[in-house]
């Protein structure tokens, strides 16, 4: 997104500020397809449930597949100019929906479907848990709002991608699908280097056929050499995911994870920014999940002062966690929050715009770049 002069009109302001309440509103509600198209991700790392849509001059990746989305206000209907979305049966805007991409329909040599290795989020960005395991994926241990395990059982992906079939599916969708950067995560292996190592490996492949930004995500691991290791193999970017700033809402939420304390966090914060450089880190705020907000704002500050991107998110109940039947935050705590957020960055000097690949730069699950372009315009 381009940023918005400080002489924008009143009229730029309000249209700005419109768009990004609906879209809050539409991340924490979501929308009701009505059968109209296909596409979307049930299960899996990260926010999934959900489905690709262009909305204004971004991509957002919108809920479709969860409880919220069942019962939701919003509506997708056909009409002359395309999909109509509808708030209570009154037309909003158009969408357009996100097509399939052409790598979809390819497969590696011994049949294993490429959408099986990585996916399309958003409208450009190819992403993949090269680890779909996860040492804390036991009923005592698991993060209550990771659906990490779910589409191995499901069986639409594989339980370790290789380097090489990496490479390969990556080179397809860059030349078919124009991607424009690389976001790969992991299940943690292991209490040590927590995947970094392997991670790395399929960086180094993957550069002996592309040249897009990659942003690598893990726990921090032990050894703090390691994010030089990544950075030397080819990353760009890296996302060390705190979930929470508020410990109490960690050890509840992450009964296993929260074992990592922030303390940790911003060590790792602190060393990872060395090597990657200020807006080349980010972590995943999840709100939603109890959190003292002053707290959160604070961690977030504190993030944002040693260079690290917060990238603030609603908490989203997907289907077959233990937060699956939870009420998502309301619309003005999140917007309360992203202004706030915002403002915080704009202070730091980061933007979405400055990280080079991953989740801070795509922005499609989070209202926040829309709330950093409120902020430039003010």
């Amino acid at each position: 997104m381009n940023p918005i002069k400080h002489h924008a009109s009143q009229e730029e302001r309000d249209s700005l500020q419109a768009e990004a309440h609906w879209l809050v509103d539409l991340h924490n509600k979501g929308l009701r397809t009505e059968g109209l198209g296909s596409g979307g991700r049930r299960g899996g790392a990260g926010p999934s449930d959900d489905r690709a849509f262009r909305f204004g001059d971004q991509t957002v990746m919108l809920p479709t597949l969860n409880n919220p989305a069942e019962h939701s206000p919003y509506s997708l209907v056909q009409s002359d100019a395309g999909l109509s979305l509808k708030y209570e049966g009154k037309t909003l805007m158009v969408l357009d929906s996100v097509a399939r991409p052409k790598f979809y329909d390819l497969a590696t040599e011994d049949g294993i479907p490429y959408n099986k290795i990585a996916v399309l989020h958003g409208a450009d960005v190819l992403a993949s848990t090269v680890i779909q395991s996860c040492i804390r994926w036991t009923p005592k241990d698991r993060c209550k709002f990771c659906a990490i395990g779910h589409s191995l059982e499901q069986g639409s992906t594989v339980a370790r991608k290789t380097p090489e079939q990496l490479a390969e599916v990556i080179q397809a969708a860059e030349e078919l699908d124009g991607i424009k950067h690389i976001t790969l995560t992991t299940g943690t292996p292991n209490e040590t280097d927590r995947g970094a190592l392997y991670l790395a490996a399929c960086v180094r492949e993957i550069r002996k056929v592309s040249r897009l930004p990659i942003q690598v995500q893990c726990e921090p691991p032990d050894d703090h050499r390691l994010y030089q290791v990544l950075k030397d193999a080819g990353a760009d970017t890296i996302g060390l995911h705190v979930e929470s700033f508020d410990e109490e809402v960690r050890r509840r939420m992450m009964p296993s994870k929260s074992e990592i304390s922030l303390e940790i966090y911003f060590e790792a914060f602190e060393k990872a920014v060395a090597v990657f450089g200020r807006n080349q880190v980010s972590t995943y705020v999840i709100l939603g999940m109890g959190e003292n907000i002053e707290t959160t704002l604070e961690g977030c500050q504190r993030a944002a002062r040693l260079g690290v991107y917060p990238f603030v998110v609603p908490l989203r109940p997907l289907s077959g966690t233990l937060l699956e039947h939870t009420s998502p935050p309301s619309t003005a705590y999140m917007e309360e929050a992203y202004r706030k957020v915002a403002a915080i960055l704009k202070e730091a000097e980061l933007s979405s715009e400055g990280s080079s690949a991953g989740c801070a730069k795509c922005g499609a699950c989070s209202a926040l770049p829309a709330f950093e372009k409120l902020e430039a315009a003010r």
